[in-house]
């Protein structure tokens, strides 16, 4: 009997140690992502929603995540995190500041992960294509999500106020028929008639015009003539001209408010009913807006979409280039379950289901879609998972993973889609021209600076651009995209 004894606390003891090598063994990532519906995300939720995560994954991989879910300010503060070396695995953007994909590769703050791909559940997620279109200089740094990956923009309109006032928005084809709309708006007391969301928007409405193929506003001073077919100095453009001038003067109608120039405006302004028409990257299942804004919007097209070198890099993630061998297939390991199990992938997104959000089968819908309900926890697919896996919410079609197969599918092709440029010999004037764009540019694309003084401020504009080196910029840019036209 004794030894019976002994046995069965030696097996005990045993099954212990394994139970702790076990745990011991998970390999831990950090993963910072950017809330964008959130004001401020509620951290015990968050720790919350990490906890059940590693409860789901604790048998089907062999990693743990430590979630770390910011807004203000993610871009700083992730750019430190990086350099701390305290994230692994990073949600970013192709058209985010100061972490996105154009910024994170010539820093070299991203691993090379293309040799760890192959023949991972990660790698089948998506098609081939995927892969290839998200490449720098032939090689792996990004994991992409599969949402809408070309580009396009629409006029967004409160439904409300459409039909308050009975406007027909498929008459509104360019910016100067917003205007009587505007009126109506303005004359009613809106605080916002026209919203820019403090976003510097000639980048946006004009891409029918130009391919800005540095991907971020704040450098639409280089950009690819579609019909020229050659990189020109964009401010210097009569398209440039007029469009600050139209804002301009619609600052000084009442049309758009200092709010918006001065950055008073916030992520969450789009959730009130303090404005009228603002702007949207179209995406297949437009009506995703009603829940981010919590309030009924209509869209009509502002421009066309394109296929164009970063419009795939969207919405991604990369690793660290601080992770070593294990981390790196830990966070592809993870990556992979996210983007091939939905259970997963609606958690990541939604938060805990009963909590966070539910999911409903109304009449005539072949599957289940999930209804948000938290202002704690709240994000949406496309900066959060493939749009293949997770579930439609409550106002999505069925087939809401065959609209976007079909939808990207439907769109241009740039001119200069495939060609990437490197900053690099020109790195120090490029940083020293981008540094002018908040003086500049932001206050010209939100109106800051009134029509007739337009021209004057551009002059100005660009003599100080050429002062920090941008016609040496512009010339190694035009230099790099004749070279890769000739290959």
């Amino acid at each position: 009997m004794k030894k019976l004894v002994s046995l069965v606390l030696a097996l005990c003891m045993l099954l212990s140690v394994v139970a702790v090598a076990s745990a011991e063994d998970k390999v831990v990532i950090n993963v910072w992502r950017k809330c964008f519906n959130l004001g401020t995300p509620d951290q015990e939720q968050v720790k919350k929603v990490e906890d059940a995560i590693n409860a789901y994954i604790a048998d089907k991989i062999n990693v743990e995540i430590r979630l770390t879910d910011k807004s203000a300010e993610y871009e700083d503060q992730a750019k430190m995190g990086l350099a701390n070396k305290e994230i692994d695995l990073i949600w970013t953007a192709s058209w985010e500041s100061t972490i996105g994909t154009n910024d994170l590769v010539p820093a070299n703050a991203v691993a090379d992960i293309t040799d760890y791909l192959p023949g991972t559940a990660l790698y089948g997620s998506m098609s081939e294509g995927q892969w290839e279109a998200t490449k720098y200089n032939g090689r792996n740094y990004f994991i992409p999500v599969y949402k809408d990956n070309v580009e396009g923009y629409d006029f967004m309109f409160r439904k409300e106020l459409v039909d308050q006032f009975g406007w027909d928005i498929t008459t509104v084809k360019e910016l100067a028929d917003l205007e009587p709309m505007l009126e109506d708006m303005k004359n009613a007391g809106l605080k916002y008639p026209y919203l820019t969301q403090k976003t510097a928007m000639f980048y946006r409405w004009m891409i029918d015009e130009f391919d800005f193929f540095t991907a971020d506003a704040t450098t639409n001073f280089f950009s690819v003539d579609r019909e020229t077919n050659t990189v020109v100095n964009t401010i210097q453009t009569e398209e440039y001209k007029e469009f600050c001038k139209l804002m301009g003067s619609w600052v000084e109608k009442g049309y758009i408010h200092e709010d918006d120039y001065t950055k008073v405006t916030t992520d969450t302004t789009t959730q009130t009913k303090d404005w009228g028409v603002s702007w949207w990257t179209d995406i297949p299942v437009n009506a995703e807006a009603n829940a981010r804004y919590g309030q009924e919007v209509v869209m009509t097209p502002a421009t066309n979409r394109y296929a164009h070198s970063t419009s795939a890099l969207g919405s991604c993630y990369a690793i660290a280039v601080h992770c070593d061998e294990a981390k790196i297939k830990a966070c592809i390991d993870f990556m992979g379950l996210l983007y091939t199990d939905a259970t997963l992938a609606d958690m990541y997104t939604f938060g805990i289901e009963g909590e966070d959000f539910t999911y409903t089968q109304e009449d005539g819908q072949t599957i289940k879609h999930v209804t948000q309900a938290s202002d704690k926890y709240n994000h949406s697919m496309w900066e959060s998972a493939n749009a293949t896996i997770v579930t439609p919410l409550a106002n999505e079609p069925d087939n809401k993973a065959d609209l976007y197969d079909a939808f990207n599918g439907g769109a241009l092709t740039s001119v200069a889609a495939g060609f990437r440029y490197d900053k690099a010999p020109v790195e120090a004037k490029y940083a020293a021209c981008q540094a002018l764009f908040e003086q500049y540019g932001f206050a010209l694309e939100n109106g800051a600076v009134p029509a007739d003084d337009v021209e004057a401020y551009i002059e100005q504009y660009q003599a100080d651009l050429d002062a920090a080196g941008y016609q040496d910029v512009l010339a190694e840019f035009q230099a790099q995209y004749e070279a890769w036209k000739a290959e």
